[in-house]
């Protein structure tokens, strides 16, 4: 039964299917969740437009009123509050008092603005504006969370060259234990040898440990972007050079930039357009019933329950916030200190984007020319660790010799695998500064 599970296991790990990078990247940018909250924010900001539309429609109010009160009047001014119920009418005789009666009222109320000089139009534009600025957002988080990605990717893979080394350096360790074991019991090598290339072994497997604890840890980080842990692809191959380019004109952090500058003189617009007169139309059509009348009878029972008078209106309101200019050009140098503080943080987005593409130009020709040295490197350590082997086992070299070379080569081994990914990585941060991963994508192998 046991066998049975163990070849199940195995058939699984043999039909998982690799993820390529850019199909790592891809499967990040569709569900990381800060990318799906950069297309909430896109379609709040299209309601809001969808919002500023209906207002160009008219406005209809419907009114259904009943109560039982009082019908006594007084002459005389009531200054506008909320605590006094109006009371329309006549005074009534002076036995009427605490007389109570039935009233009702209903009523429909339509009110429509023909024309604005452009208010209800510059506040469509703001919301557009608002859906523009959240939309560069998103591209701005699409191209973190791919960066990020491709980032987390290629660190897997190092990790995972740094354990292949690391398995390297011991099987050449354990080698050599061998080695020492057979010239120590012919008696031609001290056992403090053997002693000292078994402590050798122990500190190669640690090294080992370490190395899979990193591989574990960027793995967790993929896992972070990509959801559920699947194998990635390996690759050594050098990308192709990148030719010299300039930050692009659509780069997502400067368009975002230019977005929230055009969303705050879009709101500046509406705040000029604000200082205009109103002009509102009218029709009113209501009817109203009471349980008595000018004479004074109080029938009682359910007179005035329904009602029995009806009246209708067409009319037109201009309104003018006449004192209102003052706040208005407040409200507008405020927009336009923000203009101006957000057209600063353009200029310096602009400036340290172009200082970050000289750095990633820099660290790309590094890169290469470092991906060029370490083979080499690697090469004459093997060479001289095979020498340096075979002159120990004729007792022309002694062991030091033998564990210092041993160690030079696995770090030049890692040095060897890293150089490559680190050209990836530099390729993949000077494709991030110009704001496009699309290039440097289709250079993956």
């Amino acid at each position: 039964m046991r066998s049975i599970l163990l070849l199940l296991t195995l058939c699984s790990w043999a039909l998982a299917q690799e993820i390529s990078l850019p199909e790592a990247v891809k499967q990040a940018t569709a569900k990381y969740p800060s990318v799906q909250v950069s297309l909430d924010q896109v379609s709040e900001a299209a309601a809001g437009i969808n919002l500023a539309r209906l207002a160009y429609l008219p406005r209809a109010e419907m009114l259904g009123q009943i109560n039982r009160a009082t019908a006594n009047n007084v002459f005389g001014l009531l200054l506008p509050q909320t605590v006094v119920s109006p009371i329309s009418g006549p005074l009534l005789p002076t036995g009427a008092a605490f007389a109570n009666v039935w009233g009702t009222a209903v009523g429909v109320m339509i009110n429509w603005e023909p024309f604005d000089f452009g208010r209800r139009q510059s506040e469509v534009a703001s919301a557009a504006a608002s859906k523009t600025r959240a939309e560069a957002a998103v591209a701005r988080t699409e191209l973190e969370v791919a960066t990020a990605t491709a980032d987390a990717y290629l660190t897997v893979l190092a990790a995972q060259q740094t354990v292949l080394s690391a398995q390297a350096a011991v099987t050449r360790s354990q080698e050599l234990v061998r080695l020492t074991e057979a010239l120590v019991k012919a008696d031609l090598r001290p056992g403090a040898d053997l002693s000292r290339i078994q402590s050798e072994v122990l500190l190669a497997q640690a090294q080992v440990v370490r190395a899979e604890q990193t591989a574990a840890t960027a793995r967790a980080t993929l896992v972070q972007f990509t959801g559920p842990a699947t194998p990635i692809h390996s690759f050594r191959a050098l990308p192709p050079a990148t030719p010299p380019t300039g930050i692009a004109t659509a780069h997502p952090i400067l368009r975002e930039q230019q977005a929230t500058i055009d969303e705050i003189k879009s709101r500046q617009t509406v705040i000029d357009k604000s200082w205009y007169p109103r002009l509102n139309t009218q029709a009113n059509v209501f009817g109203r019933g009471s349980g008595t009348n000018l004479e004074g009878p109080f029938p009682g029972g359910a007179a005035g329950l329904g009602p029995n008078t009806g009246n209708w209106a067409i009319g037109a309101t201009v309104t003018f916030p006449l004192l209102e200019y003052k706040t208005l050009r407040a409200r507008r140098q405020i927009e336009q200190q923000r203009i101006a503080r957000e057209s600063s943080r353009n200029a310096l987005l602009e400036r340290e984007l172009a200082a970050a593409l000289d750095r990633a130009q820099i660290a790309v020709a590094t890169a290469r020319n470092l991906a060029t040295i370490t083979p080499q490197q690697v090469t004459l350590l093997r060479q001289t660790l095979d020498q340096t082997t075979a002159r120990y086992r004729a007792g022309l070299a002694n062991l030091t010799e033998v564990t210092d070379t041993q160690r030079l080569l696995t770090q030049s081994e890692i040095d060897h695998a890293l150089a490559v990914l680190n050209v990836w990585r530099a390729e993949l941060a000077l494709a991030a500064t110009q704001g496009d991963l699309a290039p440097f994508l289709s250079k993956v192998p």
